[in-house]
């Protein structure tokens, strides 16, 4: 299945693509131009294809999710992206979102097979020797940090509880005009919104809105309608190795070969966790 290797290539962008961001904004600002931008674009699109759109407690479900998922895990990494942490350190608390997910997959009735476990082990090894070398961490940096994973972590759970089957378009453009208001209201609260550079902002936003807020996305839905959430949770093992990549081959920044070594764990650990045993 390709979904999930093109999944974690486009997911770990974000984090490039967010560094010139927010140096040409504040980083609420710029969640609220890509919340906005890929809401309409997606909406449009759903319109378009006349997809089905939510209603109900489904629609409440949906906006929830989104909340969680897009407001509270990005407004707050990309605020301790814009105080100077390494994105690698932000893709590592991310990272670990797998085993908050197993911790709670009794809230799912999904069974965690000793197997899995030792697929997550291996995984947050992996995480930890990505970013070994790269640790900087100040305390209210973490408290965002720990908030961002509380919102991934909370969010694909209540999706996978509540919403499970929902349209992949319409469901992500609902997430998201739910999710920049809120954003909006808080940029306006706490940030002055004023942009330095409109051609860094303008290529940051437009990257994340096309690869990471739409396509990614629609991957992540579709893969949460096919799998548990704690599978495919776990590839969220890999985005700090590739993160370190992607920023070899795009920003010039030097491969450690921990960065190696935890991508290969990080590989390994996935394998394991998403292992099915074939039935006699």
């Amino acid at each position: 299945m390709l979904a999930p290797p093109l999944f974690v290539v486009l997911w770990s962008s974000a984090f490039i693509a967010g560094i010139p961001g927010v140096a040409a904004a504040p980083p609420l600002l710029l969640m609220f131009a890509r919340f906005a931008v890929a809401g309409t674009l997606l909406a449009g699109y759903a319109l378009i294809t006349r997809a089905p759109w939510p209603r109900g407690r489904a629609l409440a479900h949906i906006a929830v999710s989104g909340l969680l998922m897009q407001a509270v895990q990005f407004g707050s990494f990309y605020t301790v992206l814009g105080m100077g942490f390494p994105a690698a350190v932000i893709s590592l608390v991310q990272g670990l979102s797998p085993i908050v997910v197993a911790l709670a997959a009794r809230f799912l009735g999904e069974p965690v097979t000793g197997r899995q476990w030792l697929g997550f082990a291996l995984g947050a090894s992996g995480v930890l020797l990505a970013v070994a070398d790269r640790v900087s961490l100040s305390a209210w940096g973490v408290v965002l940090c720990l908030v961002g994973l509380a919102g991934l972590s909370a969010g694909t759970l209540y999706q996978k509880r509540f919403v499970p089957a929902m349209d992949v378009r319409t469901g992500t453009a609902t997430q998201l005009l739910a999710s920049a208001p809120a954003v909006g209201l808080v940029c306006l609260a706490v940030e002055t919104p004023r942009v330095s550079d409109w051609t860094a902002f303008g290529g940051s936003v437009a990257w994340m809105v096309l690869v990471n807020s739409i396509a990614a996305f629609i991957l992540l839905n579709t893969m949460l309608a096919r799998s548990s959430a704690s599978r495919v949770s776990t590839v969220f093992f890999l985005t700090p190795a590739v993160t370190a990549v992607l920023a070899w081959l795009l920003a010039g920044q030097s491969l450690h070969p921990l960065a190696v070594a935890g991508l290969a764990l990080g590989g390994a650990g996935v394998l394991l966790a998403n292992h099915r045993p074939r039935l006699r």
